[in-house]
């Protein structure tokens, strides 16, 4: 599930995806426990998908807007090079 598709939705609407998920969570977990699980992957991406709704639920009860990456990084400043003292050698 892609977060812009998340962060589109009302917190209702995350609540309820959020609890569809960890009922899916716990019939995959069975599901590998009996060895009747055939895709191993989707594992991990309702778990990743659990913590993204998660994390955008958090941020709109914050009343942050969206965090980009990307943008945090862009807006350091870039460091200075320190030139280093000439050691001599013997």
């Amino acid at each position: 599930m892609k977060s812009a598709d998340l962060r589109a939705m009302s917190p209702d609407q995350l609540d309820d995806e959020f609890l569809k998920l960890k009922k899916e969570r716990f019939n995959l977990r069975f599901q590998r426990a009996t060895g009747q699980l055939e895709n191993t992957s989707r594992v991990r991406q309702v778990r990743r998908d659990i913590a993204r709704i998660k994390t955008i639920a958090s941020q709109k009860r914050a009343g942050q807007g969206p965090v980009a990456g990307a943008a945090l990084t862009a807006t350091k400043a870039p460091r200075k090079r320190v030139a280093r003292p000439k050691t001599t050698s013997k």
